[in-house]
């Protein structure tokens, strides 16, 4: 039985596109070695290759590799995003490892009695849903923005929650219904979402973050 044919490491760096995508770098047992992602594959995989001083770490990566393979994307930030999925999925050895996720941003609804909406980067050991990750800060706090609008979740810190003793600016501007001081009054706040069903319940976390789901916070591919 005939094995598979040798990588030709000069014919495969020609045939190169000349467009954003990621890149695996295999050993000999097919162990994935390394992901990277490119803005331009045939660049930056070449680079490993010609006319570059690599560190030690870089050096020892090349010495072990003995097939590549690469996957086009659309775009830079779909290929950011398939790197981080890579990465996650299979622990390459030379990868530098996220821990916790750090890299990315986040979308965190707390799991307090009056729920907060708020931009989080960090470990995902707090209570409460986290939506992401996102391809960058600027995607993450637009959809945080729209989603204050829509649903006028409160953004502020806990300490500054508890200490209120009247709605904020943000009450007043239209970005948080104030729910504590509702709740207080015994008054139902409802809180409206785009396909016209209701939440009737200010203090059921479970609920807000449903509504946050259906109006697309997964939508992982928005970036600029």
């Amino acid at each position: 039985m005939t094995g598979p044919a040798p990588f030709d490491l000069d014919s495969f760096l020609a045939a190169l596109p000349a467009r954003p995508g990621v890149y695996r770098m295999l050993g000999a047992d097919e162990t994935i070695l390394y992901v990277g992602k490119a803005r331009h594959l045939k660049n930056r995989v070449s680079s490993y290759f010609h006319g570059r001083t690599h560190a030690d770490k870089t050096l020892a990566l090349l010495g072990q590799v003995k097939r590549i393979e690469v996957t086009v994307t659309a775009s830079e930030t779909e290929a950011l995003l398939l790197e981080f999925n890579l990465i996650k999925r299979h622990r390459p050895r030379y990868n530098v490892l996220l821990k916790d996720d750090k890299s990315f941003p986040y979308i965190h609804l707390t799991a307090h009695e009056f729920p907060r909406l708020a931009y989080y980067r960090g470990t995902r050991k707090l209570p409460g849903r986290f939506f992401g990750p996102y391809p960058n800060s600027v995607a993450a706090r637009e959809t945080l923005q729209l989603l204050q609008k829509l649903f006028r979740i409160r953004p502020c810190e806990d300490t500054f929650f508890a200490n209120r003793s009247r709605p904020c600016l943000q009450h007043q501007i239209g970005r948080c219904v104030a729910v504590q001081f509702a709740h207080h009054l015994g008054a139902v706040i409802v809180v409206e979402q785009s396909a016209a069903a209701r939440i009737e319940h200010p203090k059921c976390p479970s609920c807000v973050a449903e509504v946050v789901q259906v109006h697309g916070i997964h939508n992982h591919a928005r970036g600029r």
